[in-house]
């Protein structure tokens, strides 16, 4: 599938609905919310939408956003390796034939869609979007650009993660030639924390776990902590990178409790080991330093399976 297939595909089409994944980031927002107002710039009906809500934190993606109402005729999933992350409030999309296209950028797609367009090598579902609208000489807008810088900026971590390519750079420096306001997303996405999540990090850090002589590091977040500290979950992205933080560390995990028994797993690791390929063997995916699955059990039960899934590879 080429940048024209897809193109044709916008052109050829209309009353489009963006899929993006539960438990949303900057990537997956950045890049609907992008597709969506571009589609409308070209007269065509688009809405976005999400198993879990829109965070606050990204409201200045959608401020001026407004559902519009029309029949669906055409599907897209943005950043969706796999149909369980549409959510079980979009069950719907997860059966077969029911998303049209996906566009993503994880090695670990499922091919659900009924086309699918994957550059494993892209730093970000964003980059893909950005590319794609650069090769149509379709001119894009303020919004659309801040959309897209925030998808990259946000999956390479502010531009320091391994994913982090020349070409991400050279897009976002192209997308801050535009009206964005860059340097107040990336404080936003990057340096400004509530005091719950300071809590939530002073918490989790003191009570980090060791494994396999200081090779493997966890942090467990259970819905009690996430309770009283009284936070929007949207504020925990990033805390994934603090097992991998400390020196000597080829593995971090941090473990999350989305319901009761059921436990979100992200998966940060060196190049030493394949974060991907550890959360296959628990039906999860990603990206070779950045992955994630979920797992259910107990906590101490999901952690015994995590700590004997580690020794293999440390």
């Amino acid at each position: 599938m080429t940048f024209r297939d897809i193109l044709d595909i916008f052109e050829n089409n209309d009353n489009f609905l963006i899929l993006t994944h539960k438990s949303p980031d900057g990537d997956t927002l950045g890049t609907g919310f992008a597709l969506c107002y571009y589609l409308r710039d070209m007269g065509k009906k688009a809405n976005v939408i999400n198993a879990d809500s829109f965070p606050d934190r990204y409201n200045f993606m959608y401020t001026d956003y407004k559902p519009q109402d029309f029949d669906v005729q055409y599907v897209i999933a943005v950043d969706i390796a796999d149909p369980k992350l549409i959510g079980s409030a979009l069950e719907e999309f997860q059966q077969e034939g029911a998303v049209d296209l996906c566009i993503d950028h994880h090695i670990s797609n499922k091919r659900f869609a009924k086309q699918t367009y994957v550059d494993p090598d892209a730093s970000a579902a964003a980059l893909i979007m950005y590319e794609i609208f650069k090769y149509s000489g379709r001119e894009i807008s303020d919004i659309i650009a801040k959309c897209l810088y925030t998808g990259i900026a946000t999956d390479t971590g502010c531009f320091k993660y391994e994913n982090t390519t020349p070409k991400a750079h050279i897009a976002c420096a192209e997308l801050m030639a535009y009206n964005i306001e860059f340097s107040a997303v990336n404080r936003r996405m990057f340096d400004v924390k509530s005091r719950g999540r300071i809590e939530v990090e002073q918490t989790v850090i003191s009570k980090m776990e060791y494994y396999c002589e200081g090779k493997c590091s966890m942090i467990a977040l259970t819905t009690k902590l996430i309770e009283d500290c009284g936070v929007d979950p949207a504020e925990f992205d990033g805390l994934a990178s603090i097992p991998l933080s400390v020196e000597g560390v080829k593995i971090g995990i941090t473990v999350k409790q989305r319901h009761e028994n059921v436990f979100k797993i992200s998966v940060r690791t060196t190049e030493e080991i394949d974060a991907s390929q550890f959360c296959q063997q628990f039906n999860g995916g990603g990206h070779i330093r950045a992955a994630g699955c979920e797992i259910q059990g107990t906590l101490e039960e999901v952690k015994a399976k995590l700590i004997e899934a580690v020794e293999k590879v440390c």
